[in-house]
């Protein structure tokens, strides 16, 4: 277009400004080609005169229209030039505090000094898998390309943060590293991603310092390379760092610190660890205090350095590792302190003897003082024939002690470095990373000394990466859309590199003449201007013969030759570094070793093959020089950076002063011109920066054509022919593959022809429709003006008849006022006169009253003040008399110390100490000589034992044939079972003191219940005042907050009940979570691992293993009932009563011991009719009676050993029941007394039964010595009897059994004594524990004493009144506490007490049976019995070995479908029929192992779907290919459908144990004959509760997995398709919209639209439907999905730009409206779904209204009160017109929105929780089913369950 076209009145442009940089102006007249003046017009209406020439000063630039201005892609802009990049970022900055902005592949970050709340974790969610155009410029951003990029590619990638100290370069770097770490955790527990977190606050405490310009400047550079595992996982991290600052450890300039663990050890000086240090306030050291100013505002460096610590042990290095760090910090700062004094020769210098700080550097680093002192002030010369020591100079020893502590301080940063690497290193191997560079940006000042030539270095070769990467992007964005490629002409600064680091370049005559011995920087400034005086980027000063000037690619540098040869060289002197390394520490010692090659800091191994060698470096790093070093790193940088896909973070400091929200636009251009952005703009505008897309072109420029151009259906013709009339110059505009590319300039033109279209449309509007107002408005005056007429005339006569009326009625009100108001006249002076009589009487008798009173107080005071003077001199004296005996006492006491420490001196004391000592030593020694021949005695004597008990034997046998022909043995029997029978009294006689002690409790129960039905009828007194007082209150408030005060104490009683049930399901889901973790890594160790022997098979597993989450005792684990009591005594009888398994357990013995005694009596019996048997035989008569008799014995005898070992268990379990009441009732005296009453018979029933032990032993012996003399009465008798012989091997039996019992004996009398010991200690214990609650308890009545002496006698009374009621209170809930534990056990009890009175019923209609068929003749002939026919009473039941097979047909194997057909939640029912008849024959190891294994296997099935779902989750965050994404989707829906069924099922099966529990409270809505099939033996609430907990976490899990169902399709549908069709606009895009930053290459995700959400939702329904899952239950689930979109589209809305119109506005609205129809559809609405939605809705329209005035302020405020204040806002300013004719929000607009809202207490947060989940409560629904109508289907396989 020529420039008469452009050039034309009211085109605005852009012109220079010597303050503004630029300034806006408007053309006022059409500029002609040819004319030397532009008429212009500022923004303040002033005219200005433009001169223009061809060459000195060309035309101005073009603005942009307003529609582009604010965009977030500055490419993106039809106008590309400087201004216009300018303007762009000052409008976000400034108006929409957008501090993020793309320029091309860049991120320009603007600093806002201040806190913004965009970087939660809510935030990088919302950023995760999308790609960089779809949302809002940030940070996250560019780390999700990069990480997108990574995975895509396979290629490493690197992020390169840039820009001048204090532009936020450190924060911008923190900040990708945080997305990282949540984006890619570690797969495993190693928590890499928090150690790479915890390294950043020790590299700013060691490495960051307050500057002029920041306050936490950056002074080094550092590369963070993050790995990455195959799967994405961050796995280590590695850092390198540049160019540390040195200098700045003993130099500040004015108003800067040093670095800030300096600043921090000395804030924690006064710590108990640090005092060895030395250290004080910062400002008593040279080293810190240099700057004048320590502190840095809103900065506590004592918390900073708890900070550091905690990293430091983050990361792994030990205390002691830390303790040597800070040694070392702090003999840094003494070492600056140490003071050297000149010598009078002025060449020589010394240090004082006497120099603390001196001490304390040699002590913290353990070197030798002598020599530190010697070599600060001395050197050590040496030449080829000698070596002597010279002197320095004060100034010298000042220098190379600076420099030694800059040595130090640089080795203590490389070694800090090294081990960070070391702690982030992983054993895995690495399959990519994304490294992170912050590095400082160009730098100028007035003064630049080695450190800026250094920075803008390596800003040059960085530039020259970025501006060959930009270049190369460029390439192939033209070749892929086959656009003839044409080469663009840009910046190469290559010339200035070579400059510096070529050969004889400016670093390598700086190397050669620091190895000159005699070299000066005066010297080398010669040799510069010598050799590069004819290169083009290097000139030298005018006026300075020191100085060079250097031609960057941003600015000119004039550098200062002065201490660039000190600076390379980093002189530090050898013998000063030879005494750290004879160090006495060794860390000290390996900080200054020599190291082969460079150090890990400088030389840490990439893994990236480098396109060039690295060059070779010396051996010793001391000696090579700082540029050397440097440019070695800095080839090894951009080698890793040419191997990896860059993406680029460019800081913008807005102004000098810090200033939150302030832009200086020169601070700003000067940035961008050193950074590289106007090189991006330069580059992309010689092409063709402006694309768009055919479809989008269409749609956007549609108005211009025709409609026969518009009918047909090639787009991409429709867009060639319209650019052909609109533009006439072919090369402004190229067509590519899938976009049209165009010029600068040439979409500011298309749209300024569109515009021009819509004025002329709306003009012709306009002229309509106000010609049809203005007559409609003339009708409506005529027609209201006639109107107006007959109502006036009708008026005025109303009003004369009105007057008349008012007239005669005034007269009459004229005569009856007079009158009342004389009569009222009268009356009020009567009355007057009345009350000034009762006035007066009154007044004279309060004045004799209050005399009476006033001289009754006044005897009070003086009685008070009279007994205090007296109290007051008795103390006086008494206080006296104490200090006289307290100084004569302490005389007495100083003279004995004293002799006692000249006896303590003298020698014979010592001796007589020792004397004793050796004493000692000599008797213990004996005492072990003793003991040693003691225990070879013994071990003698158990040897001789053995033998003689061996001889024994044989004796034994011999005697037991003479035993039995004796005929006296029979008497001995005969006593010994009287013996029996008198034993059996005496336990009859413990059974009956038992039973009377039990008696005793119940009567105290009863008068502990009587004790609290007299306090409940005080609190019913109580109560009934306070209702009478709360009515009062409650009339006195009715007239004014009657309703609002209920409603709002329902609302905090709802919300307080939806907080507490949210905690207990949020610990829930942290136990499931750990559940699961736990569960995993086990199967790790099982897959990692080979376990051989048995394996399990799913017949076992059931009994094997339990992993539920409550106490679960399986059968094989039940042991001993002593095992049982010593678990009641670690639980507490309370929570032992409580604990089922527990009660299984007793239950269990006590069946086991009723069968041995059954067991016993049957054996007893049976060898009783056997002796008789025998004795009636006439063959040896008398051995086989007394063979029974023996056998009878025996087992009489364990029968009695049975009994007294369960009472004594029964007495143990009673006194821990009467103990533990007694000590929850010790407030109480009276039962204190009882506990120790019942304490003391207890005691005495326990000696009783071991006098009982005892008998029994006695017993034993007995029996066993009657059968040693019978085996000698057989052994005599063997020898006349030769054919008895045969019966040895018999004797020999008896006789092993008798040792065996002699042996069993033993062990059990040990076992006594074992168990005496412990019962000894446990007693100890207790009175311990008694002794210090009584101390406690002393204690706290000694602290109420001594704060009631200190009050006053009124504050004494009410402070005594209060305790006592606090007491009182405290009596009266633990009597309550006591009473409802008392009935809760009693009712235990009494359901126990059912159990065993059917049982003992059962067992006596056993034995009558038993008896009455052994009376019974004998049958001869056989009978059938015949079974009669029973109702099906609703109960299954089947084998203990069917129950694998049964939960496997049930629950693992079982599929939604297969019983789709039947009656919902079927296998709940059979389960539950399974349980009832397991209760019904009272088996509670059947129903225990029946619900455990059910609970188990339902959570090995949901793990499973658990597994698949999270990978799933993980996959669908990025999308590869669409059909996987289907594949993936319907995988998803099978995981959804499972998880419903399960929980419908788990709550059924809870409804199911609710509703025949037997309770009243779930039996109100039964049936007759549902109440009949109630549980009728067991208590299963413990197990309700568990099954409440699993149906919380499958809920959790069924949302977890709905979410990710429809998280890829919330925004798509709600935001991004058109609904409304043809509503939405389109506007140009920029850079980031190309194919080269999206997914194109894999097929991109999927478009969804609304009707496919909305179907998801219909299908989600269906399936929780038709699973019978409860309809309450179905409503949470879609309340919490719909709480999930509304997150989901608003945190979209607030991030995202391009979609915030009014067109998206209309969108929402209608989606919305769409979501509520479903809602109301599917009687969903009652769910309080729709209410989740209210957020977006306000969001929707808060986009439509009117943005103007301050009434529409007003009325947005009202309007959007489900949105904070901070989402208004952000909103406002995210707001974009799609069209010329839609306005901005304006500034001042959204400032009253602020400060109307200003009083709201909004959250801090931005974004939505999408993680938020409502409490989720399972209401009680019982089940109109009977269970005996249950069908089963066949197909099942359940024919193994017989119907009871």
């Amino acid at each position: 277009m020529s420039v008469n076209e452009l050039y034309t009145k009211y085109t605005r442009v852009w012109i220079p400004d010597p303050d503004d940089v630029w300034k806006a102006a408007e053309i006022t007249r059409d500029y002609k080609e040819g004319e030397a003046v532009l008429h212009l017009k500022l923004e303040d209406e002033t005219p200005l005169e433009y001169p223009v020439g061809p060459k000195s000063n060309p035309l101005p630039f073009l603005r942009n229209p307003d529609i582009l201005v604010g965009e977030n892609d500055l490419t993106a802009l039809s106008y590309l030039h400087e201004p216009a990049v300018l303007h762009n970022l000052r409008v976000r900055f400034l108006e929409s505090n957008h501090i993020y902005t793309y320029c091309g592949i860049v991120l320009v970050a603007i600093n806002p000094y201040e806190q913004l709340q965009i970087y939660g974790e809510e935030v990088i969610n919302a950023y995760s898998g999308q790609n960089m155009g779809d949302m809002d410029p940030h940070i996250f951003a560019v780390a999700e390309e990069a990480y997108k990029q990574m995975a895509r590619d396979e290629r490493n990638q690197s992020i390169i943060v840039s820009g001048e100290s204090g532009a936020g370069k450190t924060v911008s770097a923190k900040y990708a590293m945080r997305f990282f770490a949540t984006v890619g955790g570690s797969a495993n527990d190693t928590n890499v991603e928090e150690k790479v977190l915890a390294s950043s606050p020790i590299m700013e405490a060691i490495g960051n310092a307050k500057t002029t310009r920041n306050d936490n400047s950056s002074r080094f550079g550092k590369y963070i390379q993050i790995g990455f595992s195959r799967r994405y996982h961050i796995i280590g991290a590695n850092m390198r760092t540049y160019l540390l600052e040195k200098s700045r450890v003993v130099f500040q300039a004015e108003d800067e610190r040093n670095y800030h663990i300096f600043y921090q050890l000395c804030a924690s000086a006064s710590l108990p660890e640090f005092r060895e240090l030395g250290l004080t306030s910062a400002e008593d050291f040279t080293f810190t205090s240099l700057g004048e100013n320590i502190f840095i505002e809103g900065v506590n460096d004592a918390d900073d350095f708890i900070k550091t610590r905690e990293a430091f042990t983050l990361l792994g290095i030990k205390e002691s590792s830390q303790s040597s760090i800070f040694k070392v910090i702090a003999s840094i700062l003494h070492l600056g302190n140490v003071e050297i004094c000149s010598e009078r020769d002025g060449e020589s210098c010394h240090i004082s003897r006497d120099d603390v700080h001196l001490q304390h550097f040699c002590r913290l680093l353990g070197v030798e003082l002598q020599q530190m002192e010697h070599w600060l002030c001395h050197r050590k010369l040496a030449t080829t024939s000698e070596t002597y020591v010279k002197n320095m100079s004060s100034k010298q020893a000042s220098n190379a002690r600076d420099a030694l502590a800059k040595h130090i301080y640089a080795r203590m940063f490389d070694w800090i470095v090294e081990h960070i690497n070391m702690s982030l290193q992983t054993s895995s191997k690495q399959h990519s990373f994304i490294g992170v560079l912050d590095i400082y940006g160009f730098e100028t000042f007035e003064v630049n000394s080695f450190e800026q030539f250094c920075i803008n270095y390596a800003n040059e070769k960085l530039q020259q990466q970025f501006n060959s990467h930009v270049f190369k992007l460029e390439q192939e964005e033209y070749m892929k859309e086959q656009i003839p490629w044409t080469l663009i002409d840009f910046y190469d600064n290559q010339p200035c590199i070579d400059l510096i680091e070529a050969k004889l370049g400016i670093l390598d005559l700086l190397d050669e003449e620091c190895k000159v011995p005699k070299g000066t920087d005066q010297n080398w400034a010669q040799k510069l201007y010598k050799q590069h005086s004819s290169s083009a980027h290097f000139q030298k000063p005018r006026m300075s013969n020191v100085s060079f000037i250097i031609i960057h690619f941003a600015d000119k540098v004039e550098y200062q030759c002065e201490g660039f040869l000190e600076k390379n060289r980093d002189t530090v002197y050898e013998e000063q570094i030879n005494i750290l390394k004879a160090s006495q520490f060794q860390l000290v010692a390996d900080l200054f070793h020599d190291k082969d090659g460079v150090s890990s800091s400088k030389s840490s191994r990439v893994n990236v093959r480098a396109a060039k060698p690295t060059p070779k470096t010396p051996n010793r790093e001391h000696r090579k020089t700082v540029g050397h070093q440097f440019r070695s790193s800095l080839h090894l940088l951009m080698e890793t950076l040419n191997a990896t896909t860059p993406h680029y973070v460019r800081c913008i400091k807005p102004n000098d002063v810090k200033e939150a929200f302030s832009f200086d636009s020169s601070r700003a251009v000067q940035q961008l011109r050193a950074c590289g952005v106007l090189e991006t703009i330069r580059i992309s505008a010689a092409g063709y920066p402006s694309r768009w897309t055919y479809p989008d072109f269409f749609s956007r420029y549609r108005v211009l054509l025709k409609k026969s151009d518009m009918m047909s259906a090639d787009k991409k013709l429709v867009c060639r022919n319209l650019l052909e009339t609109l533009i006439k110059e072919p090369d402004m505009y190229q067509f590519g593959k899938t976009k049209i590319f165009f010029r600068a300039g040439q979409v500011a033109y298309l749209e300024k022809i569109r515009a021009d279209k819509f004025r002329s449309a709306c003009i012709k509007i306009q002229k309509t429709v106000r010609g049809w107002l203005q007559r409609v408005r003339y009708r409506k005056i005529r027609k209201s003006a006639i109107t107006l007429q007959r109502y006036g005339r009708g008026y005025l006569a109303r009003r004369y008849a009105e007057f008349l009326r008012l007239s005669r009625a005034a007269l009459i009100c004229q005569k009856q006022y007079r009158m009342v108001r004389d009569r009222r006249a009268f009356l009020r002076v009567r009355q007057a006169v009345v009350t000034i009589q009762a006035y007066t009487r009154g007044m004279f008798t309060r004045r004799i009253y209050w005399e009476f009173l006033m001289h009754h107080k006044a005897m009070i005071i003086q009685k008070s003040v009279r007994g205090w003077l007296q109290r007051k001199k008795f103390r006086r004296a008494r206080a006296a008399a104490i200090i006289i005996q307290c100084a004569y006492r302490r005389r007495l006491a100083k003279r004995q110390l004293q002799q006692l420490k000249i006896e303590a001196r003298s020698a014979q004391h010592l001796k007589k100490l020792n004397t004793g000592m050796e004493n000692k030593i000599v008797q213990l020694q004996r005492k072990m000589d003793d003991q040693s021949k003691e225990l070879k005695s013994q071990n003698e004597q158990l040897q001789q034992v053995n033998i003689t008990l061996g001889s024994e034997v044989n004796k034994l046998q011999k005697q037991l044939e003479q035993a039995r022909s004796q005929q006296a043995g029979g008497g001995q029997l005969t006593s010994l079972q009287e013996e029996l029978d008198r034993l059996r009294e005496e336990l009859q006689e413990a059974l009956a003191h038992n039973k009377k002690l039990e008696e005793e409790h119940g009567t105290e129960k009863q008068s502990l219940q009587q004790r609290v039905e007299e306090l409940q009828r005080e609190n019913s007194l109580l109560k009934t005042e306070k209702e009478e007082m709360n009515q009062i209150i409650a009339q006195l408030s009715k007239s004014s907050e009657d309703g609002s005060s209920v409603s709002q104490k329902e609302a905090t009683l709802q919300k307080e009940l939806d907080q507490e049930r949210q905690r207990y399901q949020n610990l829930l889901k942290e136990f499931s979570r750990l559940e699961q973790r736990y569960d995993n890594l086990k199967e790790e160790v099982s897959l990692n691992k080979f376990h051989p022997g048995h394996r399990r098979n799913p017949s076992n597993v059931s009994s094997l293993e339990s992993d539920s989450n409550y106490p679960s005792i399986s059968t094989s684990e039940v042991g001993d009932t002593e095992d049982s009591i010593q678990l009641v005594e670690e639980m507490g009888v309370e929570k032992a009563a409580m604990d089922i398994s527990l009660f299984m357990k007793l239950q269990k013995r006590v069946r086991e011991l009723e069968t041995e005694r059954k067991r016993l009596q049957t054996s007893v019996d049976k060898m009783e009719e056997l002796a008789k048997r025998k004795g009636s035989e006439s063959r040896s008569p008398t051995s086989e009676t007394e063979t029974a008799d023996l056998a009878y014995d025996s087992l009489k005898r364990q029968e009695l050993e049975t009994e007294n070992k369960k009472l004594k268990n029964d007495l143990n379990e009673l006194r821990k029941t009467i103990s533990e009441r007694a000590s929850q009732n010790n407030s109480s005296n009276e039962l204190q007394d009882g506990y120790n009453l019942l304490l003391s018979q207890l005691k005495a029933a326990t000696e009783e039964l071991d006098a009982r032990k005892e008998e029994v032993l006695i017993l034993r012996t007995q029996i066993v010595s009657t059968a040693e003399q019978q085996g000698k009465n057989n052994h005599i008798e063997s020898e006349n009897v030769p054919e008895l012989n045969s019966k040895e091997p018999i004797d020999k039996e008896e006789a092993a059994k008798d040792y065996h019992g002699l042996t069993e004996s033993k062990k059990l009398l040990e076992a006594q004594l074992q168990t005496q010991s412990r019962q000894h200690k446990d007693e100890l214990e207790a009175l311990h524990t008694q002794i210090e609650l009584l101390r406690d308890d002393i204690e706290k009545k000694q602290e109420i004493l001594n704060y009631m002496s200190s009050l006053s006698p009124e504050a004494k009374v009410e402070y005594s009144v209060q305790q006592e009621i606090t007491r009182l209170t405290n009596d009266n809930l633990d009597l309550k506490e006591l009473v409802e534990k008392l009935e809760k056990n009693e009712r235990k009890l009494k359901k126990q007490l059912r159990i065993y009175m059917k049982k003992v019923q059962e067992l006596e209609a056993s034995m009558a049976a038993a008896q009455s068929s052994r009376s019974k003749p004998e049958l001869i002939r056989q009978v059938t019995v015949q079974r009669k026919e029973k109702d099906f009473e609703g109960m299954l039941e089947y084998n203990k070995e069917d129950e694998a097979l049964l939960l496997k047909t049930l629950i693992t194997d079982m599929r939604p479908s297969l019983v789709s057909a039947t009656v919902p939640c079927l296998p709940a029912y059979i389960l539950f029929m399974c349980i009832r008849h397991a209760d019904y024959i009272n088996d509670d190891q059947k129903v225990e192992a029946l619900l455990t294994s059910t609970i188990n296997s339902i959570k090995k099935v949901l793990k499973v779907s658990v597994r698949h779902t999270s990978t799933c989750l993980t996959i669908n965050t990025r999308p590869l290919i669409k059909d996987a994404c289907s594949c993936r989707l319907q995988k998803n829906n099978d995981d959804f459908e499972m998880t419903s069924f399960w929980l419908a099922n788990t709550s059924r099966l809870l409804h199911c144990l609710k509703q025949y529990s037997g309770d009243e409270a779930f039996m109100t809505q039964n049936t007759s004959k549902q109440n009949e099939h109630c549980l009728k033996n067991f208590d299963l609430a413990e197990y309700r509760q568990v099954l409440s907990d699993l149906s919380i976490q499958i809920y959790q899990q069924l949302i977890k997995v709905a979410e990710g169902i429809i998280q890829p399709m919330i925004v798509s549908a709600m935001l991004e398709s058109e609904s409304i069709p043809s509503l939405a606009g389109v506007k140009p895009m920029g850079y980031r919209n190309r194919s080269s930053s999206m997914d194109t290459d894999a097929g991109g995700p999927s478009s969804y639209t609304l009707e496919a959400l909305i179907r998801q939702l219909g299908q989600f329904h269906g399936i929780m439907r038709d699973h019978g899952l409860d309809p309450e239950i179905a409503g949470q689930v879609v309340r919490q999905l719909f709480h999930c979109i509304n997150a989901t589209t608003l945190n979209n809305l607030l991030l995202r730009k391009d979609v915030c119109s009014w067109s998206t506005g209309m969108q929402l609205r209608y989606n919305t409206s769409q979501m509520e129809e479903w809602l109301r559809a599917n009687n969903l609405y009652q769910s309080n779904a729709a209410a989740t939605l209210e957020p977006i809705i306000q969001a929707a329209q808060l986009l439509q209204v009117k943005k103007k005035t301050t009434q529409d302020a007003e009325a947005i405020c009202s309007l959007c009160t489900s949105l904070t204040t901070q989402q208004i806002v952000k909103i406002l300013n995210l707001y974009t017109p799609l069209n010329e004719f839609e306005e901005r929000v304006t500034v001042s607009f959204i400032r009253t929105i602020q400060n109307s809202l200003q009083d709201r207490n909004d959250p801090p947060q931005l974004l939505l929780d999408t993680k938020q989940t409502f409490p989720v409560l399972f209401p009680y629904t019982p089940s109109a089913l009977s269970l005996e109508t249950l069908h089963i289907p066949a197909s099942l396989d359940l024919n193994f369950l017989i119907r009871v």
